[in-house]
């Protein structure tokens, strides 16, 4: 039951990772690869503001979101719009968006190093809670809540309203999207901009129980790649089972056999996917 109970929070933690990347590569067609930089970025503000004004991180999420999509927003339409309206095909907009944004995760850490270049870490809500006769940490029980909260708003968005079904629209396929009068573009837009504020309130969140430092992102944008990928380009189901799936058997493996292997036991459960099922656990075959 530990480990189950471990796996779950630990996954929860994985889905805060991978929300805003599914977005942005789903809806955007935006390979993000400074995704990791940004939740780390969140991080930092976390800490920052709990430092300096003992702000909880839960609060620091509504001054970080906002500013996020608005950063976000102008990042897709400076940036990465030009690329999407040269390229040709969608093969050269991912190898275009992948060089854009590998230099603009290395522009950010040098940022971040410049600023503050130490490990940080700080205490909060570090304190045992019980679940069925086993003690885990407050904190990630509180991270993995709100992940759970996170994914259903996102859901509910994506299904229920308007917008969401016009974004889910332009992730199948954006030319049919332009014929029936969507503004696939703008939609486009907002799905990078939110995908991003979705990344740093994750970044928030973790925060509060993992210690960081600037160079430590490109580890949390792989995760979010194998998750994403292994769930189904867009679908934010497939990301939360994804994120959980990776979680239990991570935690099976570390506490089983060897916590080196953790890492390894990631990709080849990438690999077997891509092998037997390459559009994901809920991707739609090609046609």
């Amino acid at each position: 039951m530990d480990i189950i109970i471990t796996g779950l929070l630990l996954g929860g933690t994985y889905a805060l990772i991978a929300f805003g990347l599914n977005l942005q590569y789903g809806v955007a067609r935006i390979m993000n690869l400074a995704n990791g930089e940004m939740i780390v970025l969140g991080a930092l503000a976390a800490f920052w503001i709990f430092v300096a004004d003992a702000i909880s991180p839960i609060l620091t999420m509504l001054i970080v979101a906002p500013l996020s999509f608005f950063g976000n927003w102008l990042i897709y339409r400076f940036l990465l719009r030009p690329l999407v309206r040269r390229a040709k095909n969608q093969g050269q907009l991912e190898v275009d968006s992948i060089l854009a944004t590998f230099g603009m995760a290395f522009a950010l850490v040098g940022i971040m190093v410049s600023i503050h270049g130490e490990y940080y870490t700080y205490s909060y809500l570090a304190e045992p809670f019980e679940i069925l006769g086993e003690t885990f940490a407050l904190n990630r029980i509180v991270a993995f809540c709100f992940a759970v909260l996170i994914g259903a708003a996102l859901w509910l968005w994506l299904y229920f309203t308007r917008t969401g079904m016009a974004v889910r629209a332009v992730s199948v396929s954006t030319e049919a999207s332009g014929l029936v009068g969507i503004n696939v573009p703008q939609l486009s837009a907002i799905a990078f901009a939110l995908g991003g504020a979705v990344t740093t309130m994750g970044g928030t969140l973790i925060s509060t129980f993992i210690t960081l430092d600037a160079s430590v992102g490109v580890v949390f944008t792989m995760k979010a790649l194998i998750i994403i990928i292994m769930g189904g380009v867009g679908d934010i189901r497939g990301a939360i089972v994804a994120a959980l799936i990776l979680g239990l058997v991570e935690t099976a493996v570390a506490r089983l056999i060897d916590p080196g292997l953790t890492l390894a036991a990631a990709y080849a459960i990438f690999v077997l996917i891509l092998l037997f099922r390459p559009q994901g656990l809920f991707g739609r075959k090609p046609s």
